[in-house]
């Protein structure tokens, strides 16, 4: 049975990439595994058929059969678990794998998000300057530490795996800041998975989207 993915029907990010179901998208085109996605709205994501589904009303969704989940974290992890291609098959190297998902969604993310969402809420604070400072200086040395982590390897432990693909879609997030420019192993490491095949076509599917809203 094919999966289906629910996304945006207007994504806030504006075809950058940056929407979550963006992360499931790319973990199925690694793997090969056709999914079928259906589109709502931010009113059909608070309505009752979709908080049975996500019970915070947020995208994406994974349904497949019987089988519904939430979070995109998860639903990578439920990609790669069943399918070759994202998790290695030595039982060490896999549990690493799995830590660098957890560490880009529970880590990375969280000082990211909050730039995110300082910059768009309290802009005009008086305190706003400093407390983008105190931010950025937080999310200078996750990257930082992991920038020495990264070393001069293409990925973050051997092969790509779903660790790289859910760190690099988290570095996104930090788009026209700057602050991954600031260390250049990790820019290149951003630039690298997102010349990858896979990556591509997981865009390009999501920003075809973001077209056709804007032009309907």
């Amino acid at each position: 049975m094919t999966p289906t993915l629910t996304a945006f029907k207007a994504s806030p990010d504006r075809g950058r990439g940056l929407a979550r179901d963006m992360r499931v998208r790319w973990a199925f085109e690694e793997v090969g595994q056709p999914y079928e996605v259906r589109l709502v709205t931010f009113a059909q994501m608070k309505a009752p058929a979709h908080l049975a589904l996500h019970p915070f009303g947020q995208i994406p969704t994974y349904e497949e059969g019987d089988l519904a989940i939430f979070e995109c974290g998860a639903m990578v992890l439920h990609v790669a678990e069943r399918h070759a291609g994202l998790l290695p098959d030595e039982a060490n190297a896999r549990a690493r794998a799995i830590s660098w998902v957890f560490a880009a969604l529970s880590t990375l993310e969280p000082p990211i998000t909050e730039w995110e969402i300082s910059r768009f809420t309290e802009r005009d604070k008086s305190w706003f300057g400093e407390r983008m400072a105190a931010v950025e200086d937080r999310i200078r040395t996750r990257l930082g530490q992991l920038s020495t982590r990264l070393g001069d390897a293409d990925w973050l432990d051997g092969d790509f795996s779903a660790g790289d693909l859910m760190m690099v879609s988290v570095l996104q997030r930090l788009g026209g800041s700057g602050l991954v420019g600031e260390f250049p192993n990790l820019a290149a490491y951003v630039a690298r998975a997102q010349a990858r095949p896979a990556y591509r076509r997981a865009f390009e599917a999501q920003y075809a989207v973001f077209l056709a809203a804007s032009q309907g």
